[in-house]
């Protein structure tokens, strides 16, 4: 099954929250990725929040993106994430 990203929304501490096309939501951890090349660039909290949907992917305005089957597979379901654990929304 091949699932689109419908909405993404910047979290605290470099987290996303993701909503995809199924309606599940899902909280993606991107600081492992912050130490890779380019990735880098978004250690910066105004760039990383400048992340948005680009066709079904994320994206950011450097050129960056992650696709959608990389994030649903390193993600987790927001329902499984203990309340007090749950980064922050903004």
């Amino acid at each position: 099954m091949y699932l689109a990203v419908k909405h993404v929304k910047p979290l605290e501490n470099y987290h996303l929250l993701l909503i995809f096309d199924n309606g599940e939501e899902r909280v993606f951890d991107a600081r492992p990725l912050l130490s890779f090349g380019r990735f880098s660039e978004l250690n910066s909290p105004d760039v990383f929040n400048a992340v948005h949907v680009s066709f079904d992917a994320i994206a950011w305005p450097n050129g960056l993106d992650i696709d959608p089957e990389y994030l649903y597979e390193h993600s987790q379901a927001l329902s499984r994430i203990p309340r007090s654990a749950t980064p922050a929304r903004r």
